[in-house]
C-alpha cells in the first residue's frame, strides 16, 4: 500500500546492498601466560631460566641474602630458600646438556642444616662446580663456598666465621651445648675437607675475640681468604667462568686423531 501511494513500484526500487559477513579479529598474541611465567621465575629463582635450557652447557646458581631454612623468614628479609635450589641442582645434574655450575654467593649466612645440605649437594655433584664469591659468603655460606671444585672470591669481598648460634628458646642442659657442639664439628670437618685451611687454624679465626663488636669470630676479606687456603683464587666472573670451561674441556673425552694412510 505504501508504495502505491507513493506511485513507486517496489521492484523497480533500489535495493540496500548486502551486508558483508565481519571478519572476527584475529586472536592476540598469548603473552600473558608466557610473561607471568617468566615474572614467576623471577621471582622464585632469581632467574628466567632452569636447567632445562639449551642455549648453554654451564649453569648459574645463584645464592642471594639470608639462606632460608625449615623456618619461613619475614618478607622483608631477602632470602633463597633451600627448597627451590635442591630441585635445580638435580636437574642440573640429570640434564645431558648442562656440562658445568657456577655457583655465585652474595649471602649472610642463614639455616645451619639448610646451608649444609646445599653444600652437601654441591660437592656430590659428578659435573665440574666453580663458585665465585661477591660481596659476602657469611657464616654457612662459608661450606657452600668451598664445597665447589674450585673456589674464586673477588678482592673486595668478605667472609666472617664464627660459631654456630641458636635462635629461640634454649634449655639450659649439658645436652643443649653437646648438640651445638656436634653441629659445629659438622661444619669445621666440611670446610676443613673441601679446602686447604687447617683445623687448627680454622677453629681459631672462629672463636677469635676482639675483632667483631657483636660476636666472636673473624671476618677476612678476598686475600686473606686465599691466604688462609679457604678459598682457591682472587677472581671474578670472568676467571670463574674460564676456569669453569677448563674443567669442562678436560673432563670431555679425548677425540680419537684420524691418520691418514697413504
Amino acid at each position: 500500500m505504501q508504495e502505491q501511494m507513493n506511485g513507486l513500484d517496489p521492484q523497480t526500487q533500489p535495493q540496500p546492498m548486502p551486508e558483508k559477513p565481519r571478519e572476527l579479529p584475529p586472536n592476540p598474541p598469548l603473552t600473558g601466560e608466557p610473561r607471568k611465567a617468566v615474572t614467576e621465575m623471577i621471582q622464585q629463582f632469581g632467574q628466567t631460566n632452569v636447567p632445562a635450557m639449551t642455549d648453554s652447557n654451564i649453569y648459574c646458581l645463584p645464592i642471594i641474602g639470608q639462606i632460608e631454612g625449615h623456618v619461613q623468614l619475614p618478607p622483608q628479609n631477602k632470602t633463597t630458600k633451600y627448597e627451590h635450589l635442591i630441585p635445580q641442582l638435580v636437574a642440573a645434574e640429570q640434564n645431558p646438556n648442562v656440562e658445568g655450575v657456577l655457583v655465585i654467593l652474595n649471602t649472610v649466612g642463614g639455616d645451619v642444616e639448610a646451608g649444609l645440605a646445599i653444600a652437601e649437594m654441591i660437592a656430590s655433584i659428578s659435573k665440574p662446580t666453580v663458585s665465585l664469591v661477591l660481596g659476602g659468603g657469611h657464616s654457612i655460606g662459608v661450606p657452600i663456598a668451598v664445597a665447589t671444585d674450585y673456589s674464586f672470591i673477588a678482592e673486595t669481598a668478605t667472609m666472617t666465621i664464627h660459631p654456630v648460634r641458636l635462635t629461640g628458646l634454649v634449655i639450659g642442659v649439658a645436652e643443649s651445648f653437646e648438640y651445638l657442639e656436634k653441629m659445629q664439628d659438622r661444619v669445621v670437618n666440611f670446610v676443613v675437607r673441601h679446602s686447604r685451611i687447617e683445623e687448627q687454624k680454622f677453629r681459631e679465626l672462629m672463636l677469635k675475640v676482639g675483632e667483631l663488636s657483636r660476636d666472636v669470630g673473624t671476618n677476612i676479606v678476598g686475600a686473606k681468604a686465599v691466604e688462609f687456603g679457604l678459598i682457591d683464587e682472587i677472581g671474578g666472573l670472568g676467571a670463574a667462568m674460564q676456569e669453569l670451561r677448563n674443567r669442562i674441556e678436560a673432563r670431555r673425552p679425548a677425540q680419537p686423531v684420524e691418520q691418514v694412510v697413504q
